[in-house]
């Protein structure tokens, strides 16, 4: 004997509501851990580095110096005009950058953070065995 349709409505409506319920509890562990990523002291020291860099006028007129140099070896080589001494510059440029004490921590702060992304990251693929946020969302990998 077949079901009469509002006792199968009601399975359906119950099977949806737990589907809605595990969503809800996966999307909600995700802001979770997204608060708790904020929260730790490597996101912290990056966010304090990243605004010392910014209010920095000598680091900013040396990023926007080595972004223009790039810029124009960049043009250069793709235009079969760079040179190695285009190069040498650009790289002269770039160290004089981060040698610059704001962005030494900004940089240091940089790897520690991507260190610990990198860490949440291998925790999640082991569960799902997948590299979580290299291939995750990918459609096309070899």
């Amino acid at each position: 004997m077949q079901m009469p349709i509002s006792g199968r409505l009601k399975q359906v409506r119950s099977v949806y509501e737990t589907m809605s319920v595990e969503t809800a509890t996966l999307e909600d562990l995700g802001r979770q851990l997204g608060e708790q990523i904020a929260d730790s002291p490597e996101h912290e020291a990056f966010v304090e580095a990243n605004e010392a860099v910014e209010n920095s006028a000598e680091a900013q007129e040396m990023i926007r110096e080595f972004e223009e140099l790039r810029h124009e070896f960049m043009v250069d080589r793709e235009a079969g005009r760079a040179d190695r001494e285009s190069m040498r510059e650009v790289q002269a440029a770039q160290r004089e950058l981060h040698n610059l004490p704001v962005m030494e921590e900004y940089l240091e702060a940089q790897e520690a953070l991507q260190e610990r992304l990198e860490s949440v990251n291998m925790a999640i693929s082991e569960e799902l065995a997948v590299d979580f946020g290299g291939e995750a969302g990918g459609c096309c990998q070899d």
